[in-house]
């Protein structure tokens, strides 16, 4: 579509009324200019569009928006800017209206003149998903690839796209303008508001300009704010970027602090579940990082305030250890993914061996993934992680609700099931207890010296990250840019402290597996070699991190650390909007 002309959408939700509003916008233009169908006679072209994104939509985050539009051979992807108006639908290059293009020419520009990038495929199977590697080679893998990794593209929504064309004539029967009427459908569901859109003839922009002020004042219709994606996804009930790994819980300061606690857990619960099915898949490796962090951060919010919530002791027990068992029946899974995700690093960092001499290792990490992922699916289908998320569910749901005694309490017991002590509103509870999260890691970061043992910053590292978390939870009730300088500095020092144990962690392993290898007969003495070389480069890494860290641990702990800590906590109810 041209660069800032507006496209159009039938208001209402009536489909008759709908239709009626079509012919009237072509009347009205009807009344200024010749209207004939292109190519009078054909039946106008209907085509299958599928928008797509990952999971937690990494291209919808940078600006971007996705789709495959299908033909009869092949098809094409289409990547373009997601501003509204950036795109009106199919209608360019699906009724041939001037917009189609080869590979990786421009098919129409965005706002601002951002083009699209259009990239022709064959044998692209929409339905499934498509990791990086699996994208055929042209101008947009190369553009979204690095966007994408580690994660899949998946289908978020299907339309099937009805696109007329119309040709707006002038007194000398010239081509001055065209009017694109889009239909479309959700297979299965209800139609979409049709759109319509302007598109000029070079020469003849005063005229095309001229037919958008009709159409702007045909009664039912209005100005398209949203593109089609944003219009299908709302059909479906959902939205852009509906998806986020972040403890986005609604909490305010004032807020009870037992209920505060069960929205903020169940929010980690409704990752935890929405993460499931694409493990079970093996969709991509995130979704199970993402179960994991919310497992993680689910066991620190009960040391943090899991007394609040009013439960009895041995139930918030039973719950924890229910929580501990689900992180430790993800880990070998998660970490043999670290090593297939490093693997590429690891093999370009080799010098005295070759790439090729690791491959037998990389055949036994997928062996050993293959086993350890299906010792993971038979946990995460068994009636104990079922019951347990749907118990803790049912808990959490009573707290928020202000019943915390009814939770799948036998009738018979229930009044003998207190209810919750108070503990006043959360904004006090929170800067409390992340207080003392803070000092925690100052004193404990203060005592490590050059001389101490990598346990002492394992443990520094498990202490930054409660405090990362309680940090998170309460993220709500802080100044945003007080709560920005404050986690910055807390990053990078986990950045340094994950680095050292990361690869302390690998070195390990990796000598494991070579042992583990070389007793099953799968390892060549090269690749063993190669191991040993990776296992060198690992210590460089390692010695270079452990280097670094008085310097990140003295910009986040010292006298300026801790006076933003201070003022963070100080003005925890100043700040307004959206957090970082």
């Amino acid at each position: 579509m041209t660069p800032g002309l507006a496209g159009f959408v039938a208001t209402g939700d009536d489909p008759h009324a709908w239709d009626d509003s079509v012919g009237a916008a072509l009347a009205a233009v009807a009344t200024e200019f010749t209207v004939v169908r292109e190519r009078d006679g054909d039946p106008a072209r209907t085509r299958r569009r599928t928008w797509l994104d990952t999971f937690d939509w990494r291209l919808h985050k940078v600006g971007l928006t996705l789709d495959y539009v299908a033909a009869y051979r092949g098809g094409e992807l289409r990547l373009a800017p997601s501003a509204p108006n950036a795109d009106t639908g199919a209608a360019g290059s699906a009724a041939g209206a001037g917009s189609a293009a080869g590979a990786g020419s421009a098919a129409g520009a965005g706002p601002g003149g951002a083009a699209s990038t259009v990239q022709p495929v064959t044998g692209w199977t929409v339905a499934r998903p498509h990791l990086p590697s699996d994208l055929p080679d042209g101008p947009v893998a190369a553009k979204i690839a690095g966007l994408l990794a580690p994660r899949a593209l998946l289908p978020v929504v299907t339309v099937t796209a009805t696109t007329t064309v119309y040709r707006l004539l002038n007194e000398d029967d010239k081509t001055v303008a065209r009017l694109l009427v889009e239909q479309t459908a959700i297979p299965g569901g209800n139609p979409l508001a049709p759109r319509l859109a302007i598109t000029e003839v070079r020469g003849y922009q005063a005229q095309g300009r001229r037919a958008a002020r009709l159409l702007a004042a045909v009664p039912g219709f209005g100005a398209a704010a949203d593109p089609p994606f944003a219009a299908a996804l709302r059909a479906l009930g959902r939205r852009p970027g509906d998806y986020t790994n972040k403890i986005d819980a609604a909490i305010t300061a004032a807020m009870p602090a037992p209920r505060a606690a069960a929205v903020i857990l169940l929010r980690l619960l409704d990752t935890v579940d929405a993460n499931v099915g694409g493990v079970l898949k093996d969709t991509d490796t995130e979704f199970l990082h993402d179960l994991r962090v919310s497992v993680r951060r689910t066991r620190s919010a009960l040391k943090l305030f899991g007394d609040v919530l009013g439960l009895p002791k041995a139930e918030l027990a039973f719950f924890a250890a229910e929580f501990k068992w689900m992180g430790d029946v993800t880990t070998p899974t998660r970490d043999l993914d670290v090593h297939l995700l490093d693997f590429a690093r690891m093999a370009d960092g080799l010098a005295a061996a070759k790439p090729d001499d690791l491959e037998p290792f990389r055949g036994y990490l997928e062996q050993r993934r293959r086993k350890e992922l299906r010792t993971l699916a038979r946990a995460l289908r068994s009636a104990r992680f079922t019951a347990a998320t749907r118990d803790w569910r049912a808990k959490l749901t009573a707290i928020e609700a202000g019943h915390p005694g009814t939770a799948g309490a036998p009738a018979r017991s229930r009044k003998a099931v207190k209810t919750p002590r108070q503990t006043g509103p959360i904004g006090t509870l929170a800067a409390e207890r992340t207080r003392v999260c803070f000092v925690r890691v100052a004193r404990r970061g203060a005592a490590i010296t050059p001389e101490s043992q990598p346990e002492a910053l394992h443990d520094l590292r498990k202490r930054c990250k409660e405090l990362r978390y309680a940090l998170e939870f309460f993220a709500p009730l802080y100044d945003w840019a007080a709560y920005g300088k404050v986690v910055g500095d807390l990053k990078r020092l986990q950045d340094c402290l994950g680095e050292f144990q990361d690869t302390d962690v690998q070195i390990g392993e990796i000598r494991a597996l070579a042992a583990a290898m070389l007793a099953a007969g799968e390892a060549p003495a090269v690749t063993l070699l190669a191991m040993g070389e990776v296992t060198a480069g690992l210590m460089v890494r390692q010695h270079a991190a452990r280097a670094d860290f008085a310097r990140r641990f003295a910009a986040f702990a010292d006298v300026d650390g801790q006076r933003r800590m201070s003022v963070l906590l100080r003005g925890r109810q100043a700040g307004a909007g959206r957090y970082p």
